[in-house]
């Protein structure tokens, strides 16, 4: 199936199509919220040359999840996977890929209340997001703390929710602590949430994961 291309308006119900990017097209997933949305939840996926993808099953909850608080949602492909065109960008090129889906939601949904999350490697490139545009929440689950300079990120106003499982065999746990509790010193909107038993992907832990996430979203009911 073609897709299409620069949509003016927010499809009505889940719908696959590209957008303009800094490197290309970029190829979105969008999920329309059911009744009047109350804003729009951007989720970032894992690491394009590790197989992540907006299909995540991780990313997939947290749309849902969302979606559950009355949100349209929105995931896509970074540059070079799936539709979207280009080539890994270090980092540098994804958050410039965000920067752009933030632009097409704010022109077709005009300016509308934004939630950012992301999953591990996804982490680093929404808490820019956070930086770089204004937000009610942001959401960080299993970052990658020990492969990206989140030392180096500038402060975060917004409420700011990490999400970290005490089994996880990619990221070191204690890893995350520190940085959380280094971070929380200055940025006292943080909060961390430790879910027993759980690995880096979630496995068996995935409804646990979308209940949590449903439980904390502030600014709507």
């Amino acid at each position: 199936m073609k897709l299409a291309i620069n949509p003016t308006s927010f499809p009505p119900s889940e719908t696959n199509f590209l957008i303009d990017g800094p490197a290309g097209h970029l190829e979105l997933l969008t999920l329309a919220a059911k009744e009047s949305a109350k804003g729009v939840a951007i989720i970032c996926h894992p690491h394009p040359l590790q197989q992540g993808t907006m299909n995540n099953k991780v990313v997939h909850t947290l749309s849902r999840a969302f979606h559950q608080k009355q949100l349209h949602t929105v995931r896509f492909n970074y540059r070079g996977v799936g539709k979207s065109e280009g080539q890994f960008g270090e980092s540098i090129g994804e958050i410039a890929d965000l920067m752009a889906v933030l632009a097409w939601v704010d022109a077709v949904c005009d300016n509308p209340k934004i939630w950012l999350a992301g999953f591990s490697f996804g982490c680093f490139i929404a808490a820019n997001g956070a930086i770089n545009h204004s937000c009610e929440q942001l959401y960080s689950v299993a970052p990658a703390v020990t492969h990206q300079d989140f030392e180096q990120l500038s402060s975060i106003k917004t409420p700011w929710v990490v999400v970290q499982g005490e089994q996880d065999e990619v990221i070191p746990p204690q890893d995350v602590y520190q940085w959380y509790d280094k971070s929380v010193m200055k940025q006292p909107n943080m909060s961390l949430y430790k879910m027993a038993d759980t690995t880096h992907f979630f496995h068996g832990k995935l409804i646990e994961l979308r209940n949590l996430v449903e439980e904390t979203v502030v600014g709507v009911k």
